[in-house]
């Protein structure tokens, strides 16, 4: 069947199993021959018919099967059987070799002269798989890469040589105008940041097992891996990340910490900022890089997804002239981007801002960014004894850790400054009891906060696949989810688009609780935070979950989504 289907050509064959028109084929057709390029690609573009629905197609009506590149694992020895020229030529790759048959991944299996030509270079008989364009291409670039990182790679000596030849110290490199002569190890570092931030990655782990070097991303909260290569690299990698960030090469034992920026795309396209960390193991050191966008910092309250009832509450809050504001979260919850925003609503050349961080993630403008630094004795007690003295109006603090920064905190917001700060609890209702536990008198945390924000990342369904469903009644009564008509619940689904997860990306959920008479009463009471959250629920205040659910009835996120990151804000 597959020999007799590809002699007629695709457009004729799509309008016979009615997957387009023959009006769309003619439009296609003539546009191809205005801009050139393949019909399938033009087709695409055109929006008649998805890469999806095509694989569909080809998978069913011509018994062609598909392959997922992004979980499979290539054969290497089938892969050097053609060259990374041709591969990239006709988008394809091979996958395997069964005796003298080379099964080969294509964008378009029915291509007779990528396929004659492919089996005239490896002297192997083609037999076609489909996957999508662009899973071709990333395998292309993920597996001949690391074939001429293996072929390419001296001895270390070398490698240091050619860091040395490619520079050294902190500074700004340019990932996309990589010269062909560089050292393989320059290359394949490159190759790893550039695909990061491709993925949306938050952070890269680098991590050195008995026999090889693994690298994950984490996208979207959750890590996934990206490639392995050969041990011998590790060395190297570790050797050529350290360059960039002006660490010790030669200090393999102790951690190390630092920072370095990238452009993404040449020409100032992208700029990227980003934090290195080392840490020796068993198998030598791990790296992980942590990337911020210089973007995320410019973004504004009403960007963080909000719902406007709590969005006008915030707003309030940071305009406040003095007094303390406080976001609540475990790590990686986006409680310093929320800070960011706030910062950037308030700040001005009528106000002198001045923050202390630890690490400082984001380049504020107009604001005078302080680094903790324990070794030079800046703790974030110290520094913020220093920057009261500093005649500031608005006040940043990274984290409130214990009780010395908390006092030096509640004073500055009680002496006429607006302080801004982070501090791990699990909701806002149970932070004013935190302070109290620090050994903070109650009557200076109900007279010095203003109000308490807290906030999880809830992963957004991938818009392109959700698919719609009927949740058990059941679950929709425990949540108190009122059944109307007309509402439709989504479920994560997986396409190409999100690789297959259902899910693309994260927004921020809130609850925000502004402090009023009646909270500053039972904060002087050392009432329990069950408490709080009953007399601020009578005040219009809504919790993380409820924020939650707003977004799953909007068609952003799913049940399964919001029930995971709020669980723990429930079991009060």
């Amino acid at each position: 069947m597959r020999h007799s289907v590809s002699k007629i050509p695709l457009g004729e064959l799509l309008v016979a199993f009615g997957v387009i028109t023959k009006e769309q084929l003619d439009k296609a057709l003539s546009e191809q021959k205005k801009i050139g390029g393949r019909l399938g690609q033009v087709l695409k573009e055109l929006g008649f018919v998805s890469e999806e629905t095509m694989i569909e197609f080809l998978g069913k009506q011509l018994n062609i099967p598909h392959v997922d590149l992004d979980t499979a694992i290539l054969d290497k020895e089938a892969i050097s059987l053609i060259p990374e020229s041709l591969a990239r030529r006709h988008k394809a790759i091979p996958v395997s070799k069964n005796g003298k048959t080379l099964i080969l991944a294509m964008s378009d299996p029915l291509d007779i002269f990528a396929i004659d030509d492919i089996a005239g270079i490896s002297g192997y008989g083609v037999s076609p798989v489909v996957s999508t364009e662009r899973s071709v291409l990333k395998a292309i670039d993920k597996y001949y890469w690391i074939q001429e990182s293996a072929n390419r790679i001296g001895s270390r000596e070398e490698v240091v040589q050619s860091l040395a030849r490619n520079g050294s110290g902190r500074g700004n490199y340019t990932v996309s105008n990589i010269d062909l002569s560089d050292n393989s190890v320059v290359k394949l570092v490159n190759m790893i940041i550039s695909q990061a931030i491709r993925d949306r990655a938050s952070d890269v782990h680098i991590e050195p097992d008995e026999d090889r070097l693994e690298v994950r991303n984490r996208v979207d909260g959750i890590l996934h891996q990206v490639i392995t290569v050969p041990k011998n690299l590790h060395a190297g990698v570790v050797s050529r990340l350290k360059v960039m960030a002006d660490l010790d090469i030669a200090e393999r034992r102790a951690p190390q910490d630092g920072r370095f920026s990238v452009t993404i795309g040449g020409n100032g396209y992208k700029r990227v900022d980003l934090r290195i960390s080392t840490l020796p193991t068993i198998f030598g050191e791990k790296v992980v890089l942590r990337i911020l966008e210089k973007n995320a910092a410019l973004v504004g309250p009403e960007s963080l997804g909000f719902d406007e009832q709590d969005l006008q509450k915030f707003r309030r809050m940071i305009n406040r002239p003095y007094g303390m504001i406080l976001v609540s979260g475990p790590t990686g919850s986006g409680k310093t981007t929320t800070l960011y925003a706030a910062l950037n609503n308030v700040i001005s050349v009528e106000k002198n801002v001045v923050t202390i961080e630890d690490p400082i993630e984001y380049r504020l403008r107009l604001a005078n960014q302080v680094q903790v630094n324990p070794k030079a004795g800046v703790t974030f007690a110290s520094g913020l004894r220093s920057i009261v003295r500093q005649d500031p109006d608005i006040i940043m603090i990274g984290e409130i850790r214990d009780r010395e920064t908390a006092e030096m905190a509640i004073h500055a917001a009680l002496s006429g400054h607006l302080v801004f700060s982070t501090i791990h609890t699990n909701d806002a209702s149970a932070t004013a009891a935190r302070f109290i536990e620090m050994g903070i008198e109650p009557f200076l945390v109900s007279s010095s906060i203003l109000g308490i924000v807290s906030q999880r990342l809830v992963r957004l369904l991938c818009q392109r696949c959700k698919e719609a469903y009927e949740p058990a009644p059941e679950l929709l009564e425990q949540l108190g989810i009122p059944a109307r008509d007309g509402m439709v619940f989504y479920r994560a689904f997986g396409c190409s688009d999100c690789k297959g997860t259902g899910y693309k990306g994260r927004e921020a959920i809130f609850e925000v609780m502004e402090i009023n008479d009646e909270l500053k009463e039972l904060i002087v009471s050392k009432a329990t935070a069950a408490h709080m959250r009953e007399a601020a629920l009578k005040h219009g205040f809504r919790t993380l979950r409820e924020a939650g659910i707003n977004k799953v009835i909007a068609g952003k996120t799913s049940l399964e989504a919001v029930l995971k990151v709020t669980m723990d804000s429930e079991a009060l």
